[in-house]
């Protein structure tokens, strides 16, 4: 499975982004568990699991403060 791009997620509903993320934390604890137990044969995918939640955290962030400096101004 390839990694989303960061374009891919902005066009997302948060609603659909927090879906994903929720999906992409237990795929990493699924991960987590097989490389502990020595099943785990792609480990480059738990670093692009890593990346790719650490994105969608990013791009909710953005959201959510733009929302609120619009709110401002």
């Amino acid at each position: 499975m390839k990694a989303l791009k960061p374009a891919a997620i902005r066009n997302m509903k948060p609603g659909e982004i927090e879906t994903k993320l929720a999906d992409a934390r237990e795929e990493l604890m699924k991960l987590r568990f097989q490389q502990v137990t020595g099943q785990l044969t792609d480990t480059s995918r738990l670093r692009i699991l890593k990346r790719e939640i650490a994105r969608m955290l990013t791009i909710l962030r953005e959201q959510s403060h733009a929302e609120v400096v619009e709110g401002e101004g």
